[in-house]
């Protein structure tokens, strides 16, 4: 590897490495954060707050061009990196790289058009009866700093240069980063490249810090501490869970936005079953294994309605899947809770084994399972998200049944529907259900793939997410760091710069 890590924490602009390390797998040595340094980053943070927080779109947009720039040049160490510490092949750490720079170079086009502001002017009705009413004026202003939780398996679009740090420096935020550890070599060259590009736009050293750690207690410190004003979190239920119940006990509470998981049901509805159940059971074993199940959005769950046609969609998927060799897992700790959740699946009454490989170490085979739509809605586990490629059909009696699997949902992050033309009646009647259900709703795909665009929603209700009105991907998501501020009767001279 041409490519030695330092191991440090980036501070208030400098290289810090720790007392206490943790070594990866790959033989390279890491800080481990402690509050002490989560303290002196939320200080920095904070301090930085006062100027970063006032400056002009811009100002900003061009620090979002910086840092896409800056990751560019580190391209080669970073595809090395990642794969070296992920498994991951290179095609898909370079499209991955190249959707983290589009997050940077989206944001700066959207803040530059200023309708992220939403400004609103009400002009003052002196003459109004029975009161006058004064001038307001609205605009959206940046909340102060934001910790941002890298994700296991996205090691650049969800992590240390992922869509929450990018919306939160679009916003006008300084971001506190805990760096994910089974990538903390490929989350540091994406530090050096953000750190880098804070330095080259003459900002405060403070706007960007990465704190690196294997220990939970860090990520605790981080929550917990008072000039922490949000968390953009993506990672496991419990994870998550343990770190929205911390946010909220604070004295001050604080929002988490927080993506947790989601089996991301389909529903095949019969016409388009009986038409191309061959076609979407092809498409599904594809969506179900691609990067070996590891997206949050993996479409774990298939409703069917009992007959010929379930039977041969059933058979056809098991093929499609069975083709498919074991494939290398992010970590261990990955690997072992997808058997785990196999395990759970196959031992549960009633259901059936279609198709059962075995996997070991690192390596996940595809699973493949079926039950009723009886069994799926009295037991609950059977609605958890098993994080790998394994797919559940659920087998409903008639279209009455697929609808109550529909209601009985969790929050999801999609839901989706194969449905021709004359399936229109009952898309009609699940319709209604599904978008209470999930944050993004499709038609004749699959939910794996999440386009970063201005109409995007990659949340959900719970728990999906733990906020079902925000988003994690797109420009909305910039919502989630800022706040409405009125201005009554205020001068022009002290409205924020840019305010209309």
């Amino acid at each position: 590897m041409t490519y030695t890590p330092h191991g440090a924490h980036w501070i208030a602009g400098k290289k810090t490495l720790g007392a206490e390390r943790f070594t990866t797998p790959t033989g390279h040595a890491f800080s481990v954060g402690t509050a002490a340094e989560v303290a002196r980053a939320c200080e920095s943070a904070e301090a930085a707050f006062w100027s970063f927080g006032d400056t002009t779109p811009e100002d900003r947009a061009q620090l979002l061009e910086a840092i896409a720039e800056e990751i560019d040049a580190r391209a080669e160490a970073i595809t090395e990196m990642g794969s070296a510490e992920t498994g991951l092949p290179e095609a898909r750490l370079n499209g991955e790289r190249g959707r983290t720079t589009g997050q940077f170079r989206l944001f700066a086009d959207h803040i530059r058009k200023g309708t992220y502001l939403d400004q609103r002017h009400d002009p003052a009705l002196p003459d109004r009866q029975p009161a006058p009413r004064p001038k307001l004026r609205m605009i959206q202003r940046p909340i102060g700093p934001v910790a941002v939780f890298g994700a296991s398996n996205f090691p650049l679009a969800f992590s240390v240069g992922g869509g929450d740090t990018a919306a939160a420096l679009a916003a006008g935020c300084p971001v506190v980063v805990k760096g994910h550890p089974a990538h903390p070599g490929t989350g540091e060259l994406v530090g050096d490249a953000i750190a880098a590009a804070v330095a080259r736009c003459g900002l405060h050293a403070g706007v960007f810090s990465l704190l690196q750690g294997d220990s939970h207690a860090l990520g605790g410190a981080l929550v917990t501490h008072p000039l922490i004003r949000a968390v953009g979190f993506t990672g496991s239920l419990r994870g998550g869970r343990a770190l929205f119940d911390l946010c909220a006990a604070r004295p001050e509470p604080i929002p988490f936005f927080g993506e947790l998981g989601s089996v991301n049901p389909m529903f095949l509805l019969p016409s388009a079953l009986a038409a191309r159940g061959d076609e979407i059971a092809s498409g599904w074993a594809g969506s179900l294994t691609m990067g070996a199940g590891q997206f949050c959005t993996n479409p774990g769950i298939a409703v069917v309605i009992d007959g010929p046609a379930a039977d041969a969609f059933v058979a056809q998927t098991s093929a499609a899947l069975d083709a498919v060799p074991p494939q290398t897992m992010l970590t261990d700790g990955i690997a072992e809770a997808y058997r785990a959740g196999r395990d759970l699946v196959a031992g549960s009454a009633g259901v059936q084994t279609v198709l059962g490989k075995p996997s070991d170490q690192r390596h996940a085979a595809p699973n493949l399972f079926e039950t009723t739509a009886d069994i799926w809605l009295n037991t609950h586990a059977l609605g958890e998200e098993v994080f790998g490629p394994l797919g559940l059909v659920v087998r409903a009696r008639d279209a009455d049944q697929m609808l109550e699997v529909a209601q009985a949902l969790q929050g999801q992050l999609t839901c989706t529907l194969h449905l021709d033309e004359n399936d229109t009646g009952l898309g009609q009647r699940l319709m209604p259900v599904l978008e209470r259900k999930a944050g993004r709703v499709l038609a004749n795909g699959f939910p794996t793939g999440v386009e970063v665009a201005d109409a995007m929603v990659h949340g959900g209700p719970y728990p999906a997410s733990t906020n079902f009105g925000a988003t994690s991907v797109g420009t909305l998501s910039i919502r989630r760091f800022l706040r409405p501020v009125c201005y009554q009767n205020l001068p022009d001279a002290l409205l924020p710069q840019g305010m209309t």
